[in-house]
């Protein structure tokens, strides 16, 4: 029988506190979203002025890099680079760059989405909080 490490509550919390500092640290209005391994959501908030579709899309930035097991940049890479069809994916509805998973013991027990500034920045949003981790 396999064991797995899942995610706390306490755990999620702190990982949305870290990334809400290093948003607005920078004044960036986004919205931040946590995921189980599932995609099933476990946290989401939106900060003040964030536009309300950006709830929407960090929830599928993060459920996409939790079920695709790798970050949500590499799916929008692959369309870029000519795959436009991998657009067709089932299921996987955030393939911008944004999502990251949270890797623990080389397991991803969940991950972080982010929309509302640059991609990259929704990214270094999204570390940020799993950094909080200490993983």
């Amino acid at each position: 029988m396999q064991q797995k490490t899942v995610l706390t509550a306490d755990d999620v919390k702190k990982v949305l506190a870290a990334a809400e500092v290093e948003a607005k640290n920078h004044q960036w209005a986004v919205s931040i979203a946590i995921v189980d391994d599932g995609g099933h959501l476990l946290a989401l908030q939106r900060l003040d002025g964030a536009a309300p579709i950006s709830s929407y899309i960090a929830t599928e930035k993060a459920r996409t890099a939790s079920l695709g097991r790798r970050e949500s940049k590499i799916y929008e890479d692959m369309i870029n680079n000519g795959r436009q069809s991998f657009m067709t994916a089932p299921v996987l509805q955030g393939m911008l760059e944004g999502g990251v998973p949270i890797v623990v013991n080389d397991q991803v027990v969940g991950a972080v989405g982010v929309s509302g500034v640059k991609s990259t920045e929704d990214a270094q949003i999204a570390r940020a909080g799993i950094a909080a981790l200490g993983v």
